[in-house]
């Protein structure tokens, strides 16, 4: 039997069972060093590159500890929230929440998430009732403390999962708020792909004596994805994107760009090239949101179109390809970009588009990486357009250049036979000897006789006027 089999845990019986159904035979790297610390409750920093298997590391571990206060009872008192899972996203969160009720199914252990961008009232009903494992964003989680729908007094383990994610836009303020409302008697678990110097003093001051565990040298890339990166100009991306997924046959992708209102205008437009694609972004309203997630996990959409906000932590299985249709701004997020595919051991294909201005996202990203970056050219394959675009010359483009005088004598119109000639149009223009008032003005008397001097008369003005009959 593998050192590495989930069997070898000793998990309860209703975890062991819930592990089988869901196929989970051997652990990865990360859950293998992980939950056996996690389940001596000491503080753990765990950093592992995405799609390695976080959730189950903490998940297990915990559902395991908390089992000594399972219990069938209706009332909410005997439900107090014992472990918080914090998250940057909604997604992820709603994710990670569905994770765990899977693992929890065949125990009594109640848990539920909640995130911005969705009603108060059905999280505020979950929370009355009763649970013990408490998912959430930190934002809504303030919300429903305020609101004194959500008591943490009685929490005995915290974590922190993709913590550099929450310290990058901006939730410092927010955890350590709500970590104020923790014991201080607690187990802190941090999880992230990256380490930075912010996280290190978030973890010195939150962890107590914690246990590092790597499983993988920091910042880096999946070894099962195959990563290209191609020159292209800027206003032939597109072209690029479409072509690349024809010759490769790839049928789903992720493709990120760095704004909003890029990939809003993306999606259309590649939604006009004939291909089923969908966006989303932190705009989109959070029911949007997960219809677009449902829609790509079904099948039904070809490319989800996304900022960062998809980014980091959605396991979406057999997702067999990423493109970064922009270099990211932030070089770890390529890193966790690409981590949407090649998850689970599974081979990938990362794709990223460089433009003539990308030079130095690129330098960046070469520093993170440690290596150089091949940049490979793109060769366009002759796409004869759909009509005929006129460009400015005389000709169409798409014609053949042997086709070309053919065609325009086809299309020119004989010209009308010209008429005779009058001699008069041909004189050079006389002027005539004297200016002469025009005739109207001439004949024209004022009607009492003579004008005051002291008077300026009306200047006349010839005009047309069209006939009624």
């Amino acid at each position: 039997m593998s050192e590495s089999a989930f069997s070898k845990l000793s998990l309860a019986e209703p975890l062991a069972r819930a592990v089988a159904e869901m196929g989970y035979e051997s652990m990865t790297p990360i859950q293998a060093q992980a939950i056996p610390v996690v389940l001596t409750g000491k503080d753990v920093m765990g950093a592992a590159q995405t799609g390695t298997g976080k959730t189950a590391a903490f998940s297990l571990p915990l559902l395991q500890r908390l089992l000594k206060h399972e219990n069938s009872s209706t009332s909410p008192a005997r439900h107090p929230v014992r472990a918080l899972v914090l998250l940057p996203t909604r997604e992820l969160a709603d994710q990670v929440a569905q994770q765990i009720k899977l693992y929890a199914k065949h125990t009594n252990l109640r848990s539920t998430v909640v995130f911005g961008g969705m009603d108060m009232k059905p999280q505020t009903a979950e929370l009355k009732r009763g649970v013990e494992v408490l998912v959430a964003t930190p934002g809504r989680l303030l919300d429903h403390i305020e609101a004194k729908n959500a008591v943490l007094n009685q929490v005995e383990y915290v974590v922190l999962d993709e913590a550099d994610r929450m310290l990058d836009i901006g939730f410092l303020p927010d955890l350590q708020r709500i970590l104020s409302y923790l014991p201080k008697q607690r187990t802190t678990l941090l999880f992230s792909a990256t380490f930075s110097p912010e996280i290190k003093r978030l973890a010195a001051s939150y962890l107590q004596d914690p246990v590092t565990i790597e499983v993988s040298r920091p910042n880096t890339t999946a070894s099962t994805v195959e990563q290209h990166f191609y020159s292209v100009p800027e206003d032939d991306k597109r072209r690029a994107l479409r072509q690349i997924v024809r010759q490769r046959g790839i049928s789903q992708a992720f493709v990120f760009v760095n704004s909003k209102l890029g990939c809003a205008r993306l999606a259309r437009s590649l939604e006009r090239d004939g291909l089923k694609a969908v966006a989303m972004h932190g705009d989109k309203s959070q029911d949007e949101r997960l219809k677009a997630l449902d829609a790509f996990k079904k099948g039904e959409v070809d490319l989800l179109v996304a900022t960062d906000v998809a980014a980091r932590g959605l396991d979406i299985k057999d997702v067999p390809a990423v493109f970064n249709f922009d270099v990211p701004f932030n070089p770890e997020d390529y890193v966790h970009r690409i981590g949407r595919t090649g998850r689970a051991g599974a081979s990938g294909l990362a794709v990223t588009l460089v433009s003539p201005g990308d030079h130095r996202l690129m330098a960046d990203l070469e520093k993170l990486l440690k290596r150089k970056v091949e940049i490979e050219p793109v060769e366009f394959e002759d796409e004869r357009p759909r009509g005929r675009i006129n460009d400015g010359r005389r000709a169409w483009r798409g014609q053949e250049e042997d086709e070309r005088p053919a065609r325009q004598e086809a299309r020119r119109e004989p010209r009308p036979a010209s008429a005779p000639r009058d001699p008069f149009f041909d004189q050079p223009y006389e002027a005539p000897a004297r200016e002469e008032a025009p005739a109207w003005e001439a004949n024209a008397k004022p009607a009492g006789g003579r004008i005051s001097a002291n008077i300026k008369p009306k200047r006349k003005v010839a005009a047309l006027f069209k006939s009624t009959d």
